[in-house]
């Protein structure tokens, strides 16, 4: 399992590398109203999440002695029914920040990476939706980081370069598989990193031949089980 040092070195890669490549895509007030392919946001609106992701490690506490974690299915299970409520904190967010979006989304980002440093020695901290291991608490935020990234290349085509570090969307993508193993005890791997974590995210429709592209059977005799009804799991 990665542990908590690298999966935070993951993250701060990750972190700069999207905000370098929105920085090089110098987009304007145009770009910025356009739709995305998050159906229902603006690509200002899922710029501004990325802040707002990157926040809830900021608010990240520490619990009492014995406090009992939830699990990083667990913590990821709770968004589905926040959705109205995380579409409405983003677009007051990028409301608020709308006049200079990425200096908005890095000092949220450079406060959530100090607090990686402040609660350094704490296995388990409070997050707004639950205690949770850091470690588990620094993943989350890289899946976001991950998912919304692509999300963000796939809206804006023209721009060049790639937003996320290899490094992540492995780690993303390794991150969803061993969810999914855990329910079901397959033995399967990743094999298209990408292609998986849009199935997983519900940002491809489900398809069987797609999951046999994305995924691979750890053993020769084995194969890829229909996993229908587990994705998507964000």
């Amino acid at each position: 399992m990665t542990d908590l040092a690298t999966a935070e070195g993951i993250l701060r890669t990750q972190w700069d590398t999207l905000v370098e490549w929105l920085e090089d895509a110098d987009l304007d007030d145009d770009a910025y109203s356009t739709p995305s392919q998050l159906d229902g946001w603006t690509i200002g609106e899922l710029v501004s999440h990325l802040g707002r992701a990157m926040d809830a490690l900021a608010v990240a506490d520490t619990v009492p002695a014995g406090t009992v974690p939830l699990s990083l299915a667990e913590y990821l299970g709770t968004y589905p029914g926040r959705a109205d409520e995380i579409t409405a904190v983003t677009r007051e967010l990028d409301g608020e920040i709308r006049a200079d979006r990425l200096a908005g989304i890095r000092a949220k980002g450079d406060r959530a990476l100090a607090q990686v440093d402040a609660l350094a020695g704490n296995e388990i901290v409070q997050a707004r939706r639950g205690p949770i291991s850091l470690r588990d608490m620094v993943i989350s935020r890289l899946l976001e980081l991950v998912v919304h990234g692509d999300d963000l290349a796939r809206s804006l085509p023209h721009v060049a370069g790639d937003p996320l570090n290899r490094d992540a969307v492995d780690l993303a993508a390794d991150e969803l598989l061993k969810i999914v193993v855990a329910r079901g005890g397959w033995h399967i791997e990743v094999e298209d990193p990408r292609l998986w974590i849009r199935l997983a995210a519900g940002r491809r429709p489900y398809d069987v031949d797609d999951l046999a592209r994305a995924l691979r059977p750890t053993f020769t005799a084995g194969g890829v089980p229909d996993l229908g009804r587990l994705l998507p799991l964000l």
